[in-house]
């Protein structure tokens, strides 16, 4: 004899996926779609339930957007330099950084050894961004599926195409902000340390009335990027990678 869900954990479902939509900033039509993106195989009934068939649909349509936009925006560049491009924008790193920025962990359906441990492995995170890629694609076509590609990993293609392998922190956190707040990040010069030649910057990231943990950096591009990624760890309840604990009185012996 089967049971029927409760209705408090029918609640309880209902306000996570309208949380994770939230998130994602897309509604979706079939819910279902979404269900099936989040669920790994590990908590899934069977194989086919997970979001590995999905997840395989998901990388073609990311390669693709990516591979028309790589195409458009730089026109002078040969095949071999588009395709580095490419590696680098669509890697599971990239995808795995985007997925822990827009905090797709918590909705997650996973098997039981994996809810023991708190740290999800990045392959879990680069594949769950995939597969909700695909469950767009199908409930509403190309054109939601290309707007939330581009949002989230074009300034990926910039940060690649300037050579940037610290990751572009400042758009994902742009990112957070104008979607959850509706407001713009802003960035605070904190100390500046050193002679003219060799300075060092310490800038803290605000949004709204929330302001981050600071940064120093060797410039004032690193400094912001290094502040936004503290933001995005402290919004996501994690260690600040750049802990700035130094006395106002006396700067870093070196910026780290």
């Amino acid at each position: 004899m089967s049971h029927s869900p409760r209705p408090d954990a029918e609640s309880k479902d209902d306000t996570r996926i309208e949380r994770c939509e939230q998130r994602l900033g897309y509604k979706f039509n079939d819910t279902q779609l979404l269900e099936a993106a989040l669920t790994h195989a590990s908590g899934a009934d069977h194989r086919l339930s997970s979001n590995e068939r999905l997840e395989f649909l998901g990388d073609a349509i990311l390669g693709l957007v990516v591979c028309e936009q790589l195409f458009q925006q730089f026109p002078e560049q040969l095949e071999g330099d588009l395709t580095k491009l490419k590696s680098i924008v669509v890697s599971r790193q990239t995808c795995a950084k985007i997925s822990q920025a827009l905090g797709l962990r918590e909705f997650l359906v996973l098997g039981k050894g994996m809810t023991t441990n708190p740290a999800v492995p990045p392959s879990v995170l680069s594949d769950v961004l995939e597969s909700l890629i695909a469950a767009i694609y199908l409930d509403g076509g190309m054109p939601p599926a290309k707007d939330f590609i581009l949002a989230y990993f074009g300034p990926e293609i910039e940060s690649a195409a300037a050579g940037d392998s610290g990751g572009n922190y400042k758009s994902l956190l742009q990112q957070f902000a104008q979607r959850e707040h509706g407001v713009t990040p802003t960035y605070h010069l904190m100390d500046e340390k050193g002679p003219d030649h060799s300075k060092c910057f310490k800038i803290s990231a605000q949004i709204g009335r929330d302001r981050y943990a600071p940064a120093w950096g060797r410039s004032k591009k690193e400094s912001e990027q290094r502040a936004a990624h503290n933001a995005i760890c402290e919004l996501r309840g994690d260690p600040v990678p750049y802990p700035s604990d130094e006395p106002a009185s006396s700067p870093p012996s070196s910026c780290p």
